[in-house]
């Protein structure tokens, strides 16, 4: 049986839970230092995380999952116009989600590599599942 989809709108949604009580649990804090982000590797993250937090690139990373193609096909996909493709490939481009390569008069676009690729389809697959 499928789950409902939640409710994203975080203004209606009651703060999280928070303990009754102050009490830092030493042993567990001293064992997740090792694992917690450094604030600059932190930022890096949120800003790709950013980049990503737009319907039209995700649309535009969507078509490149399956394999590349050009700005035109993009356009064409999307329905949108060959320059706002552009726009959008350009800052996914920065932050190294897509690469290109140029053959004659045309530009391909594909997803950078694997873990730009699993981290797609990581997250068609939770959403899949909600």
């Amino acid at each position: 049986m499928r789950k409902p989809k939640p409710d994203l709108d975080l203004s209606q949604t009651p703060d999280a839970p928070t303990c009754d009580t102050h009490l830092v649990h030493l042993e567990n804090v001293r064992s997740s230092q090792a694992q917690i982000l450094p604030t600059q590797k932190a930022q890096q993250m949120a800003e790709v995380f950013g980049v990503l937090a737009d319907t039209n690139r995700l649309r535009l990373l969507s078509a490149l999952a399956s394999q590349e193609l050009c700005v035109c096909d993009l356009a064409a996909l999307t329905k949108m116009s060959e320059s706002a493709v552009c726009h959008q490939l350009r800052l996914l481009k920065v932050m190294r989600l897509v690469s290109y390569r140029r053959e004659g008069r045309n530009v391909y676009y594909s997803l950078a590599d694997s873990y730009i690729i699993n981290l797609y389809h990581s997250l068609v697959e939770h959403y899949s599942e909600v």
